[in-house]
């Protein structure tokens, strides 16, 4: 008797072990390295994601998929760097939503559900409205929660998020301005529920935070409501700190549910500073660190490099600090090694696994890292290899090239002595970006113009109003029905 029960506990442990693991990525839209104690942040205190960087690896050289929201994490759903993702800028669509991701690309949601795994998004898509392609529900989503537009997410008190596709109305809130009823406190409620009700099996959690972006608004200035600051500067600072108390709570759940152990969290910010050196916010909280140049929508270093923890107990080594570059599209087929999940037909991916990074190993060889970004105005190219740099800072403008070794802070363009290296970056740049009609390398279409300016009239006007959408249902109503 006592030799089964030992087989069968031995038998048990194993069953235990293989187990696939759980993924959560958490976006912190905006927050930078420089808002991190853990990076060297003095004033804005975060303690529970210092304690995430003690416990896991803290990253230097972690990359976004582009400078700006929508396309970065387009690059992380894809796993495609955004010379090849659908969403290569901020495509605004009326009346409500983003240009959506295409019905064919395979993305890591829909990866995760092949795979088995539960998977949710809560915060912010910003990839596509529910009755396009792009809806979550429809790209490998069992639960969405928050604001599927990211014109929407401008407002912390807006007048209603949704729970899938059903609107629910937010008492007390007009979207203009501080109102009554704090979105995050809804998401970080439903986000917390569906954990626990999904934790006890593999899951894929999106955890699309929207703070600290613009506008800075929160129901409490909190431990910084004295400082001799502007209201602005309060309300970022609890921003970012309401980030990390949430990120806590999340950590916390996962110990009460016995699944720490088992769980790979990355955090990440969308992009690099989101402020120059000498704005209200940049200058008191010194948002770029390390002496690197450029912010949100630039293609420098200090744009592109974002806040990059991982944690994973017992897998990712406690308290290191790496030097080696990765980037979001790299997610993707980490998780495919880590889950050992056959993708899907038609999965695609510019990324490299960084399953023996996490584990302590040095940074996948690739050939380069490559982004672009297609703003209205604000458009740029970028590559890396080696340690070279080579950036095309907008339309019709030459080609720079950095020395990352020696200058990380990019201060010395080299573009007039190494004429083979801007040969190299050319070269780079043509084999890296596809031709797509909505992201054109002579700037955006009359058409995108229009219709993007089209969908903030309507944004502008519904906040006028104080819009609720036909059919929302309370806030009581949305906890019955999960």
């Amino acid at each position: 008797m006592r030799m089964l029960a030992l087989a069968l506990l031995i038998l048990a442990s194993g069953i235990a072990a293989a187990a696939p693991p759980n993924f959560i990525f958490i976006l912190s839209d905006d927050v930078a390295q420089g808002d991190l104690g853990c990076y060297g942040q003095e004033l804005i205190q975060t303690p529970r994601l210092d304690e995430l960087a003690a416990q896991g690896t803290r990253y230097l050289q972690g990359y976004c998929g582009t400078t700006v929201c929508a396309p970065s994490r387009a690059s992380f759903m894809t796993g495609l760097h955004a010379g090849h993702c659908p969403i290569r800028g901020n495509f605004e669509v009326p009346p409500e939503g983003q240009l959506p991701l295409p019905a064919e690309t395979v993305t890591l949601g829909e990866v995760a559900k092949s795979a088995g795994y539960a998977t949710g998004v809560f915060g912010k898509w910003g990839m596509g409205f529910f009755d396009t392609t792009g809806s979550p529900l429809k790209q490998g989503f069992d639960r969405f929660f928050g604001y599927n537009c990211q014109r929407h997410a401008h407002s912390y008190f807006p007048t209603y998020l949704y729970a899938d596709d059903q609107p629910v109305a937010l008492p007390g809130n007009n979207g203009r301005n501080v109102g009554e009823t704090y979105a995050q406190d809804l998401i970080q409620e439903d986000m917390i529920h569906w954990l626990k009700a999904n934790g006890k099996k593999p899951f894929f959690l999106f955890y699309a935070i929207t703070l600290p972006h613009g506008r800075h608004e929160i129901d409490d200035f909190g431990i910084y409501k004295d400082k001799p600051w502007t209201d602005t500067q309060k309300a970022y600072a609890a921003q970012v700190t309401r980030v990390d108390s949430d990120v806590g709570e999340l950590v916390d759940t996962l110990r009460e549910l016995g699944v720490d152990r088992n769980t790979l969290i990355v955090f990440s910010g969308d992009n690099g500073s989101s402020f120059a050196p000498d704005s209200e916010i940049g200058k008191l909280f010194k948002q770029t660190r390390n002496g690197l140049r450029g912010f949100k929508r630039g293609m420098y270093e200090g744009a592109l490099r974002q806040a990059a923890l991982a944690w994973w107990p017992g897998t990712v080594p406690a308290g290191r600090v790496a030097e080696g570059p990765w980037a979001f599209w790299d997610l993707m087929p980490t998780f495919v090694e880590f889950s050992g999940v056959t993708p899907p037909e038609g999965y695609r991916t510019d990324g490299h696994s960084l399953v023996s990074f996490l584990e302590g190993g040095e940074a996948p060889d690739r050939e380069y890292f490559y982004w672009e970004l297609h703003e209205s105005r604000n458009f740029g190219r970028a590559a890396r290899w080696g340690d070279w740099k080579a950036v095309m800072p907008g339309l019709g403008k030459p080609i720079e090239i950095y020395d990352l070794a020696k200058d990380s802070g990019e201060s010395k363009n080299l573009a007039s002595e190494r004429t083979d290296l801007v040969e190299r970056a050319g070269a780079i740049f043509k084999e890296s970006h596809e031709r797509d009609p909505n992201w054109l390398l002579d700037g955006r279409s009359e058409e995108q113009v229009r219709v993007n300016n089209e969908a903030w009239k309507i944004k502008r006007q519904r906040d006028k109003e104080g819009w609720v959408p036909p059919g929302a249902i309370s806030i009581e109503e949305m906890r019955k029905r999960r």
